[in-house]
């Protein structure tokens, strides 16, 4: 899995969603994080940046709104609660990245960490074991 996070330069919400990301990933050691400073729009149209920050799983923005275009400004993020924030919560980092490894290998979600459950009949699309995925 491919992690990217797109930020503009100096972005105060960055180390949030650093360290709240390095909480998520303690345990997966095998996912990296890509940090990239966008500084001009057709950057930010060709990335799908929709704000700072913006992460993409495997190139995909788990939390962007489909109608909201790209940009470079700040971007907030609405929790549970209706509180907005600067980044996504440890809970959401963690829902969004379940979902991203259940699509991509086909299962419903990690039972510990490091590790996924047995593909559900009839829902493994052809990506390889669980084990090949995510060791």
């Amino acid at each position: 899995m491919e992690l990217t996070v797109l930020t503009v330069l100096d972005c105060p919400h960055g180390p949030v969603l650093q360290q709240r990301l390095a909480e998520v990933l303690a345990d997966h050691e095998q996912i990296s994080v890509t940090w990239r400073v966008i500084s001009v729009e057709g950057e930010a149209v060709r990335w799908g940046m929709r704000g700072s920050p913006t992460l993409l799983m495997d190139g995909i923005d788990p939390f962007a709104d489909p109608s909201g275009p790209p940009s470079l400004s700040c971007r907030m993020f609405r929790e549970s609660g209706g509180r907005l924030e600067g980044a996504p919560s440890v809970a959401a980092l963690r829902r969004a990245l379940r979902a991203s490894v259940a699509d991509r290998a086909g299962v419903e979600a990690w039972t510990t960490p490091g590790r996924l459950e047995a593909p559900i009949p009839g829902r493994v699309r052809g990506y390889g074991t669980p084990e090949e995925v995510l060791p």
